[in-house]
């Protein structure tokens, strides 16, 4: 059922964005009197699962689920209708109207997909307002990775300031370091003190290359919330409720630290003291190979959650801003894709479908559909032949120099566009196929 639903909201949401995205395309295009064949969501390869022709456009869906596309008369794109382009051109064509027009028409998806994502922001904004969390609201301060104890960060920190700006919301501080350029974190210690600390100008690139993503989690009371069927903690009898306080006889009083003592011990055994309905046990079990048990405890978040609601011209303003920093963040990232690391880390469909949460959320589902649409709106302007950025940019040379790219050259370029992508799609679905059997 958590897969049907997961995969319920990634074709809502991707069919979404396609019809929306091409109808970026399709109005501007009949705007400018340009004829439009086809109108497609998912790919047609030798047939349909639905077609209809109204006027000049054929209308359908496609059974390759790999996006959407609409054919435009005396254009070379995903068709290859090369047939069509050794015919002199006609007034009705692509290739016949001004580099202006064309331009607009293949900049429309694009658009689309930034104004759809700030409406978007908007409407979540106004609809739902936003949850976030103080800094004086992390109960147990923060548990720190080993690597940024090296700046004088210690256990139980509490975080008050990025940069020397109180956040409005600290659980943020994560994503701020990878993506934000944070150079000082304001702290107070366990003992009280306070301290401003230091931090590489590279953190990103730090945190990146040494897999730590997470480098500050708010502290949670060690109580098990749930037990993975089948998992070793099942097989030796640990239980919903049981609190963790020690472990191989070392006392733990957060959960954080009680990971990070399995993860680390040597024994093929674990021997754990949980404490349940007042009573102590002594339980020993024998991991997985990557020294987890099966438990977790998601529901002890370590925090308490505050809340804004905005008034629709607030909503504006922040739905702008949330979409705004979505794309810089998106776009700062996009830069580790091209490290040893970043390429193994593509994620493809599978990867995309487990964005969305095992039930439904209204909230999720458009916070997320949201992000793909900016998200989709950058990849759509790369300047790869086969996406739009790429008509865009021979566009731009023709408007610059005068000069038109000959079509033999365009469809060259465009089937290696083609080729890149597909290559792309391969590399990116192959990752998650590998870590699905992995896991």
């Amino acid at each position: 059922m958590e897969i049907l639903i997961k995969a319920s909201q990634f074709i809502l949401s991707l069919s979404f964005l396609i019809v929306l995205h091409e109808l970026g395309h399709f109005i501007p295009a009949k705007i400018f009197k340009t004829r439009v064949e086809k109108f497609y969501l998912f790919f047609d390869y030798k047939f349909s699962l639905l077609k209809k022709k109204i006027g000049d456009t054929e209308y359908g869906i496609g059974w390759i689920p790999l996006g959407g596309y609409v054919k435009i008369s005396g254009m070379i794109d995903e068709s290859m209708d090369t047939e069509q382009m050794k015919q002199p051109a006609q007034p009705w064509e692509f290739r016949s109207k001004p580099a202006w027009q064309r331009l607009i028409i293949m900049l429309g998806g694009v658009i689309v997909n930034f104004i759809l994502g700030i409406l978007i922001y908007i409407m979540i904004t106004f609809v739902w307002g936003i949850d976030f969390v103080k800094p004086d609201a992390v109960i147990n301060g923060f548990a720190v990775h080993e690597t940024f104890e090296e700046f004088g960060f210690k256990d139980g920190d509490k975080i008050t300031k990025f940069n020397g700006e109180v956040p409005l919301d600290v659980t943020d501080v994560n994503k701020h370091l990878f993506l934000r350029g944070i150079t000082s974190l304001d702290v107070i210690h366990e003992d009280g003190s306070e301290e401003t600390l230091s931090i590489p100008e590279d953190i990103g690139s730090i945190m990146w290359e040494k897999g730590v993503m997470e480098p500050f989690s708010a502290r949670t009371i060690p109580i098990v919330d749930t037990v993975v069927v089948g998992s070793p903690a099942e097989k030796f009898g640990i239980l919903k409720n049981d609190r963790i306080i020690a472990v191989n006889n070392t006392p733990v009083s957060y959960w954080q630290e009680f990971s990070e003592l399995a993860s680390k011990a040597t024994e093929k055994e674990l021997t754990l003291d949980v404490e349940r309905d007042g009573v102590i046990k002594s339980i020993s079990i024998v991991p997985n190979e990557d020294k987890t048990i099966g438990v977790s405890n998601y529901q002890q978040r370590g925090f308490t959650i505050d809340h804004k609601d905005y008034s629709f011209l607030e909503s504006i303003s922040k739905g702008n801003s949330l979409a705004i920093w979505t794309l810089k963040d998106y776009i700062t990232q996009f830069k580790y894709v091209f490290t040893k690391k970043g390429a193994t880390s593509i994620g493809g469909f599978i990867a995309i479908g487990n964005i969305f949460p095992s039930t439904w959320s209204w909230k999720s589902f458009w916070g997320i559909t949201a992000f793909l649409s900016i998200m989709l709106g950058f990849m759509n302007l790369l300047p790869i032949p086969a996406l739009d950025g790429g008509h865009v940019v021979f566009t731009l040379y023709e408007m610059i120099t005068g000069r038109k790219p000959n079509d033999k050259f365009l469809e060259y370029a465009q089937i290696t566009g083609f080729i890149l992508l597909i290559a792309l799609l391969l590399l990116a679905n192959g990752n998650d196929i590998v870590k699905l059997f992995s896991n």
